[in-house]
């Protein structure tokens, strides 16, 4: 029996590792743990720890690792702090963690320095911004990483990966994506009580290294949705430093009609609003990866997804108020271009499980070498 620890700190990631939980806990061979934290647990941002319950996981540990903006710094090493002393009561083979957080570093050092594997999801990839930093630190103290294609996997091979220690799967929230299972439209509009025939939706998160221009590039924002016509489902940002000025910003659409706003979504119930929406517009990775396999326009503001928007058919803008107003006037007329997301076929989980069960990866050495190309 192996003991699996998933960690998780945000909606964007549990999204990403809910169909490999689900998958696992099927299993015999395994037994699953998850350690929930970060955004979970913050009732301004949704308090979405409910999301996580709702799935009926036998083994969910909370642990809250920060008041609101504590610097990265601060976040994780107390997120070390908790991790540790969970994951000496129960002594997992593996930890699973996901992409780029600080929550997601905080488990590769614990697991690291613990003689413990860890395995990535979504590593090699780029972006931009601080998150590139962190997610290539992970796969440095990662033992087995899980990408989303073979691009990815080539950049971890020149950062000295093994190439035995790196499986395609994909990504694992495309699963979801097309699943039979996904809410009917209108019973997601009732649930939240969305009045739109026609929306868009906004996700627009703050950028760590521009933290001193996020005030201005968020009243820059909120100005051009005023000035628009558009109705829109507006969901707050994740709560990196910066995210309080958008949140601030958010509070002059309130009793606006055209206008309804979300702490969180439900994932599930998200896809389904993004799949039926006009666009999409913001700096959400949502926009790079989901939006292009359902075919939504999207207007991608600023920096935060630099180097990964190219894959998909965006509208680049910068964060002055022309620039996004001369992107909503035209994105009604905007023809998407077809682009084929290389991001795996919706079988992420069950090639995960494949992996996982296979006992050649359980004798991967805990002392990473560097491999020359």
């Amino acid at each position: 029996m192996k003991k699996i620890l998933f960690l998780t700190g945000t909606r964007a990631d549990f999204g990403k590792i809910k169909s490999l939980i689900q998958i696992l806990e099927k299993q015999t061979g395994f037994e699953v743990f998850v350690f929930v934290t970060g955004m979970h647990l913050q009732e301004e941002y949704g308090y979405t720890l409910i999301e996580i319950e709702r799935c009926n996981f036998k083994n969910v540990h909370t642990f809250e690792n920060h008041t609101h903006e504590t610097t990265m710094d601060l976040t994780l090493a107390k997120t070390i702090e908790g991790l540790s002393a969970y994951v000496k009561t129960i002594s997992p083979d593996m930890i699973v963690v996901h992409g780029d957080r600080v929550e997601t570093l905080a488990g590769a050092i614990v697991g690291s320095l613990n003689n413990i594997l860890v395995a990535h999801i979504e590593g090699g990839e780029i972006s931009g911004t601080v998150d590139e930093l962190i997610r290539h630190s992970v796969s440095k103290l990662s033992h087995i990483h899980f990408v989303s294609n073979d691009q990815a996997a080539k950049r971890l091979k020149q950062m000295g990966e093994i190439k035995s220690s790196i499986f395609t799967i994909g990504s694992p929230d495309i699963d979801i994506m097309f699943s039979e299972e996904l809410p009917g439209l209108e019973k997601v509009k009732d649930y939240y009580q969305i009045p739109f025939d026609s929306y868009a939706i906004v996700m627009f998160h703050p950028v760590t290294t521009e933290a001193k221009e996020m005030q201005q590039y968020a009243d820059n924002f909120m100005e051009a949705l005023l000035n628009d016509s558009h109705n829109y489902v507006v969901i707050y940002p994740n709560n990196d430093l910066g995210s309080q000025c958008i949140i601030d910003g958010y509070k002059k659409l309130k009793d606006n009609p055209r206008f309804r706003v979300f702490p969180s979504l439900r994932f599930e119930y998200f896809l389904t609003l993004l799949k039926n929406s006009q666009f999409i517009i913001g700096n959400s990775s949502a926009g790079i990866r989901e939006a292009p396999y359902y075919g939504i326009p999207i207007i991608n503001i600023g920096t935060r997804q630099q180097n990964r928007a190219i894959d998909a058919d965006c509208i680049n803008v910068d964060y002055t108020i022309e620039s996004i107003n001369v992107a909503l006037k035209n994105i009604d007329s905007h023809q998407v271009k077809k682009t084929n997301p290389d991001f795996g076929q919706g079988n992420s989980a069950q090639l995960f499980l494949e992996s996982i069960g296979n006992q050649d990866i359980w004798t991967i050495n805990h002392q990473k070498q560097f491999r020359d190309r």
